[in-house]
């Protein structure tokens, strides 16, 4: 799946990891069977050992976790959303550049 800096979130560890985190956490939703995903993987990984420490970052298998999926609202993936204090900060949706990510976490670090 992802490098070891990246977790892997589920409908039942959620709360817990992101919304409860006292870090700035960037979430990936994600699916085995889209191509634009595995596409984005590598910058997750990267942004993931850039930031480690400093934020989370972490993977939703959106087939595999409705739940968590419904209730963010992703209905197109690759969605990439930002959560500080258990807010919604950012929200990117399809492929991002790198840049863009770390630009919103540097923000949210502040």
């Amino acid at each position: 799946m992802a490098s070891s800096a990246v977790l892997e979130l589920t409908d039942s560890n959620f709360e817990q990891e992101v919304l409860q985190s006292d870090k700035p956490v960037l979430v990936d939703f994600w699916a085995e069977w889209c191509m634009p995903c595995r596409m984005l993987a590598p910058t997750i990984d990267e942004i993931a050992g850039e930031f480690a420490g400093k934020a989370k970052v972490g993977k939703v298998d959106t087939d595999n976790n409705r739940d968590v999926s419904v209730k963010f609202g992703i209905n197109a993936i690759p969605t990439i959303i930002l959560f500080k204090d258990g807010q919604v900060v950012r929200k990117f949706v399809g492929l991002t550049q790198k840049q863009e990510f770390a630009a919103a976490l540097n923000k949210a670090l502040g």
